[in-house]
């Protein structure tokens, strides 16, 4: 018990920085209200879990190869470059106001937060900070200790969202409709900036390789 809790601190720090993950989360808990905010949230950890069973199945080391993360940081940057612009394009729109009915559909949302998660960043985030712990605590003979590190790191995840969107869910109730219209447009800029970070990583894996 107390190796899961210990990583479920673990799962707690590592989702405090702010990610693309974050604004995402934060704009459509802004805009559409508490569950929306959320649902991005298990978007992006259905990925988390993909690359948990990756790591169970031992596909790290091909996930680390440049011939895999080159076409990975060009789709993160294209699907972050739509959504930030899609944010800023639609930042009037599906806005609404404490105790208004949601009219975007959660698909939509879900979406958002999986294609986001879909990138090179959070991947090798995953694959550095977690791959050798969860690697090195896999055994064939008795792989529970892999299932109760990577159950904690999940939870921990899930806990940070949860009290994220519970202060965005509070303070939304005091905001108009211009002012989450002109958070929708930082959050966007925002996820175009990250875009452009992943083009610079994608040129520094082409130079390692060249």
């Amino acid at each position: 018990m107390a190796l899961f809790f210990t990583y479920v601190v673990a799962g707690l720090a590592v989702a405090m920085p702010v990610g693309a993950i974050t604004v995402e989360m934060t704009k459509q808990g802004l805009k559409n209200g508490f569950i929306h905010g959320w649902v991005v949230g298990l978007g992006g950890m259905t990925i988390d879990f993909v690359l948990i069973l990756a790591l169970y199945l031992g596909l790290a080391s091909i996930l680390q190869l440049p011939a895999i993360q080159i076409p990975m940081w060009l789709i993160g940057t294209i699907f972050l470059f739509l959504i930030g612009h899609d944010s800023i394009k639609n930042a009037d729109k599906d806005i609404t106001l404490s105790g208004e009915k949601p009219t975007k559909s959660l698909w939509s949302t879900y979406r958002n937060g999986f294609l986001v998660a879909v990138s090179p960043g959070n991947i090798v985030f995953w694959l550095s900070v977690f791959g050798a712990v969860l690697t090195n605590s896999y055994n064939a003979a008795e792989p529970t200790n892999f299932f109760i590190i990577a159950a904690g790191v999940l939870t921990g995840i899930l806990l940070h969202d949860i009290g994220l969107l519970t202060i965005v869910a509070t303070t939304r109730k005091v905001l108009s409709h211009s002012m989450i219209k002109g958070f929708s447009i930082i959050a966007g800029v925002v996820l175009i900036g990250f875009s452009g970070y992943f083009v610079y990583q994608f040129f520094i894996v082409v130079r390692e390789i060249m």
